[in-house]
Formats: C-alpha cells, structure tokens, sequence
C-alpha cells in the first residue's frame, strides 16, 4: 500500500514536472517566437496579362527575390530536393532524430562536422535567422526554430519560403531568380540535369556558381544525380543522359521588359508586390526588338516609341517608351508614348471622314489641289508641288495638305476637335486659341497613346475605346463615344488599305496613315487591320530637328516591321457595311462630282441656313409591305422634310432618279430584304434611314 502510494506521488510529480516543463516551453516559445514575417521581402514583380514575368526590381537590399509558390515549380524539381536534402519531409515535426543521430555519430569519428543532419524546416530557421558559425550551439537553436516554425507554418508554406529564400549565389535568392539567370525560364519545366544543378547549389552557392565555378557546378549536379538514382527518383539511364549535358557559363540578365509602363505601375501602387498588366509578353519583346533595331540604325539620339492596342476593349499589348530606357543618349527615361508632339498629317483621315459623313464627298469627288488662300492661311504640300485636280481617295493617298485643309474649312475645326474629345482625345491647342485650319496639318498637340486611341474608332467600326495598359487606379468605363459614323469609317480604312507599303515591306492588310510634323521632328506611322492598332513615333526625345526623317520612309518601315514581329494573327478589315461601298465617278450624284465652295459648285455646311434634310417617310427601321417578290409590286413614295434643293435620291448607293427640286420621290425594289435610302441635298447634306421590304 506503501509503494502504491509513493508511486502515485511520484507519478503526480512528473506528470507536474511535464505541464511546468510544457509550460515553459510554451513561454518561451511565445517570448521568442521564431523572425517569420506575413509577408517576406521580395523583388516587386510586374506580370503581363497571363502572369509571365516583364520586369522584376531588386529588394532594398540589392537581391533578386522572388515570391515562389509550388505550382510555380517543377514538381520533378521539389522530389528531388527533398529526396536530396530531407527524405523524411512530411513525416517530422521540425526535426529528424534519425538525421541528427547519423550526424552525432559522424561527428564522433571525425571530429568535425561531417554533415549537419539539418531538415528543410532547420534550413529555413538558417535562412530567416543567419548564424555566425556552424557550431553546435548554433544547431541547437537551429533544432529549437525548426520546431517552432513547425508550429506556424505548414509544410507547403515551408517549402514555399525555403523556394523563396534559398541562395543561389551572388546576389540570386530563390529558384526562381535562379532559374530566370541560369536557365532563362521560370522553374515551372526544368530539364533533368536543370533540376539537378538547382538541388546542388544552395549548400555551398558561391563556390559552384556556374557562371564561375562550372566544373564544380557540374560536379555537384552529377552528385546530386546519383543520389537520385540511389533513392530511386531516377533511373540510371536517366541520370547517365543528364550527366552529359554541359552546365553553361552564362547568367542571364533578369526580364526587364516594358520599363516604363512597369514604372507608371510602381509609381501608382508603391506597396503592391505584383503588378498585372495588359501587355502581353511576346508582343512586347517583339516591338521591344524592332525598336531598338530601328534606332541602332537611325542613329545615336533618334528614339523609337510605339503602343499596339487591341481595338474591341482598348487594351494595349504592347507599349514601347522608348528604344533604350537606359541610354542617357537618347534620353531614354523619357516615355514618349505619352509625350505631346506635333501629329504632322495624321489626322487628315479624320478630315476626310467628316466630309463623307456630311456628303460633301465621296471617293471618287474631285477636288482642287493648288496653291489656295484661307483668310491669310496658305498651306503647302510637303513637297512643294500641286497635283491639280485629284480624286478625294487620291488626296488622301498622297497625303495632300491644299485638299486636307479645303475639306476642314467646309467641316469646321471645331467640329473635329469635338468628335475628338468624343472619342476621349483632347487636343492641346496654344493657351486661349480656338482650333484653327493649321490643325489639320499638325498644329496641335497630341501624344502616340492619344493618335493610336483616334485610331481605334477606324479599326472598330467607329466606335471608340479608350486605352487601358492595367496601370489605372479606377476602372475604365468604355462609353463607346463616335468617332466617326459607321458607313464613313469604312471609307476611309478603304482608302487607307490602298496606300502603297513602303519598300521592301510585305502587304498584311493594314490600313494606315504617316505623318511628319514640321521641321522634322516627328514623323509617325499609324495603322490598323480589323482587330489591331499600332502607332510608331520616330525622333528626338529632346525635340531636336533629325533632317531627312519622313513618316512614310523613316517610321512607316518600322510599323510594317512591328506587325510582322509582334506575333499577332493578322485580321482582315471588316467588309462593308449595308449602304457603303466605293461609287464609280460616273454613277455620282451631281453635288458630289467635284467638291468646291463656290456658290456654283458644292454649297459648304457652314454656308446652309436651311435645316439639314430629312427622311420623315419612310421611318427608319420601318417594314414595309410591297409584295417586292410579285409581279404586282408597288413604288415605295419617299418624303423628306428641310435641306436645299435639288435633291438627289439613293437606294442602296445607287442613284434612283436625276436631281429634283420636289420633297417626294418613288423608288421600285428589285427585292426583299434591308434597304438603305438616302438623300443629299445641294449643301451636301445627307440623310438616310434603313427599311425592310417585304
């Protein structure tokens, strides 16, 4: 009974002793919590629209750290590290008795340590909590740590921070960084003998860095192989076949692509570690390429902009600052996709658009090329000559200035800085001016993101879209503004698509426009095909004259060249749409043969005091019944209501009588179906409503 009751006080007692011994671990453990960060100190990351990496920025401390998750690693990769370093990973809780027990006896013999026995967990204490020494007090707190972080971390966060945080020498943290300077991919498909270098470098980086130590660093990877036929992660013939692939030499530079775009993103959201933008990473390396080619051969100060943009959503694929961001020469810090420059002709296809939507032209009017004078403003063609009497679609062709201006002073600059600010473009204009003729030949202030975002409305069917890169602080909501009418756009990427590549340039289908703004200081290239723009600028970022650059010889090669390099499918220009096709000259209405001003010609809008035309019979949208598919079928009466006499009738483009000064016509179809009625008046006024005849 004695000894019964010593023995449950003895029990008593250790079981006492084990809470106070638990208890103060428990203690210590929250008096000394292990240094773990929520969030560690990585390189800042900009993605593009599908995660791959564009740039990434070294840490504070001058490494290259970057955040690694598992499904961003090679699964091949990660059993064999752990076979390599810690077979018994997911079985221990920090600490491996029987590891440490081979290290104890190691120890014993050799006087020394042999090998450290140390667990991922015991590594990642290392990692987190460098040590002075490899001494045993050192490995004790190591143990100690390992069990702590056992305690707050689970085993794929573990593993996730060792990825993150292991050294692979120089100033490469992790096997991503890794990965990126020696292999020049992300880990996610490593290569046997890859994977093998990885496993082999953290435990001694500097001495078997490969791109200074690659003897060394092939010697250990081969280690690292028969390990690995050892634990049976490999076969033989694997491991034989890896070993003969030579380690390479080289460390690469870490992707640094879209610099200022990535910058823009930094600025914007300084605390965020990952920045996703809308590029697309072989877009941008593409244009990124033919930039930095162009300006090698243009010279030392020249630079090369360009932004290419998707025109359904106004997402930009790739956005070029500059040829070199890091050429002082050619000021390369300076973005100038959103520099304000003179747009040289580039805007003429908006001219031209209005003009076809008022009726004052078609393509086929002729109009005037010679010396003119408007109020003291006397415009020249860029080469100083005069074609005379020219189609509009050969005008707009040959970039003619005298035309361009003839048409903006019958449309009125105001209006087309309206449909401009329409489409999400404001001008810069000289303080306290109002928007003048010369607009029309570039004296106005845009930049390349705003010209390419214009050009989005010609490539959409009218409608435009404002640019988005993914660095916006709040949405961007896409009202759909009109840039131009539907019918005048495709007239005008008609005429465009015709304009003659410039030399050594293949055909894509691309619809484009150059301008070059005064005193050589711009030249531009913008085009688009049915899905795509693009705009290039070429010059000098300080503003600097480059005598003999021309948008059509200087930056319309690199647009063409862009294209081609960018990797994009090319996609047709949309066909037609209902009622808009290219009229012979022949077949036009007689207020549309040949544009003029003149009281005897073309009456211009601004001189109308009428009300503009309109189709008040047939309503627009309406159906009508006239048995079209019978022998009795009836004439369908049409009425209109204001404009100038005589008026002229179309049906489908095509003229249904000679001009008459009477508001009622009568059209007979020649089918069922949608129909597109349209009337012009003298003024050059047009209206037109759709019906469908039954």
């Amino acid at each position: 009974m004695r000894a019964l009751r010593k023995l449950t006080v003895f029990g008593a007692a250790a079981i006492g002793l084990a809470a106070a011994a638990v208890g103060a671990l428990y203690a210590l453990d929250r008096a000394y919590p292990p240094p773990l960060p929520a969030r560690l100190a990585v390189s800042t990351e900009v993605l593009d629209r599908d995660g791959a990496l564009l740039r990434a920025y070294a840490t504070p401390d001058g490494y290259w750290r970057l955040d690694t998750r598992l499904d961003q690693v090679d699964p091949q990769f990660v059993k064999m590290l752990i076979a390599y370093e810690d077979k018994r990973f997911f079985d221990h809780e920090g600490v491996d008795p029987l590891a440490l027990l081979r290290a104890a006896k190691q120890f014993a013999g050799n006087r020394r340590i042999v090998s450290g026995g140390s667990t991922l967990s015991m590594q990642l204490a290392r990692l987190i909590e460098p040590r002075e020494s490899r001494s045993l007090g050192s490995k004790l707190l190591q143990v100690l740590r390992a069990l702590q972080i056992e305690r707050r971390l689970s085993k794929t966060e573990i593993l996730e921070r060792y990825l993150t945080l292991a050294p692979y020498g120089g100033n490469l943290e992790g096997v991503r960084a890794a990965s990126l300077a020696y292999f020049g991919k992300e880990p996610r498909r490593l290569t046997v003998p890859e994977a093998a270098l990885l496993v082999a470098l953290p435990q001694l980086p500097e001495r078997r860095r490969p791109d200074r130590n690659r003897e060394t660093a092939e010697a250990a990877r081969d280690r690292v192989l028969q390990r690995m036929v050892a634990a049976g992660v490999l076969n033989e013939r694997e491991a034989a076949h890896a070993a003969t692939e030579p380690v390479s030499k080289t460390r690469l530079a870490l992707p640094a692509l879209a610099a200022h775009v990535a910058d823009v993103a930094l600025r914007k959201a300084p605390s965020e570690m990952r920045h996703k933008l809308t590029l697309k990473k072989n877009v941008q390396q593409g244009l990124e390429t033919v930039a930095a080619d162009a300006a090698a051969k243009l010279g030392p100060r020249i630079s090369v902009a360009m932004v290419l943009a998707d025109s359904q959503n106004g997402e930009i694929l790739g956005e070029v600052g500059s040829a070199d961001y890091f050429d002082g020469g050619r000021s390369g810090w300076i973005d100038m996709t959103r520099a304000v420059r003179s747009p040289g002709s580039t805007l003429k296809p908006f001219i031209y658009g209005l003009a076809m939507e008022q009726g004052l032209v078609a393509q086929e009017t002729l109009i005037e090329d010679r010396p003119a004078d408007f109020g003291g403003y006397r415009p020249r063609n860029f080469d100083m000559s005069y074609q005379g009497d020219v189609s509009v679609r050969q005008a707009l062709q040959l970039s003619l200035n005298v035309p361009a201006i003839r048409l903006l002073d019958a449309v009125g600059p105001a209006r087309l800085t309206a449909r401009f600010r329409q489409a999400g473009v404001t001008p810069v204009l000289p303080k306290g001016e109002a928007p003048g003729l010369a607009i029309g030949l570039g004296g106005v202030g845009v930049s390349l993101r705003d010209l390419v975002q214009l050009y989005i409305g010609l490539a959409n069917g009218g409608k435009a879209r404002t640019l988005r890169d993914g660095t916006e602080t709040a949405p961007i909501w896409n009202s759909g503004g009109t840039v131009l009418d539907e019918r005048a756009t495709w007239q005008i990427a008609d005429i465009l698509s015709g304009v003659k590549p410039p030399e050594g340039a293949a055909r894509r289908g691309i619809a484009y426009k150059t301008g070059t703004s005064y005193g050589y200081r711009d030249a531009w290239s913008v085009g688009f095909d049915g899905r795509y723009v693009l705009g290039v600028w070429v010059g000098r970022a300080d503003a600097g004259s480059v005598p003999g650059i021309s948008g059509y010889t200087t930056a319309a090669p690199i647009l063409f060249e862009a294209f081609a390099k960018s990797g994009l499918a090319a996609v047709p220009l949309p066909r037609a749409p209902s009622g808009a096709f290219r009229t012979a000259r022949a077949d036009l209405p007689v207020t549309q043969e040949r544009f003029s001003p003149a009281p005897d010609g073309l009456i211009a809008v601004k001189a109308a005091t009428e009300p503009a035309p309109q189709i008040v019979f047939p309503p627009d949208g309406a159906h009508v019944d006239l048995a079209a598919a019978s022998n009795a079928a009836t004439p369908l009466v049409l009425k209109l209501q204001g404009g100038r006499a005589p008026f002229r009738w179309l049906a489908n483009g095509k003229p249904l009588e000679e001009p008459s000064r009477r508001r009622t016509a009568t059209w007979q179809p020649d089918g069922t179906g949608y129909s597109t009625l349209t009337v012009i008046d003298a003024a050059g006024r047009a209206a037109s409503v759709k019906v469908f005849v039954e």
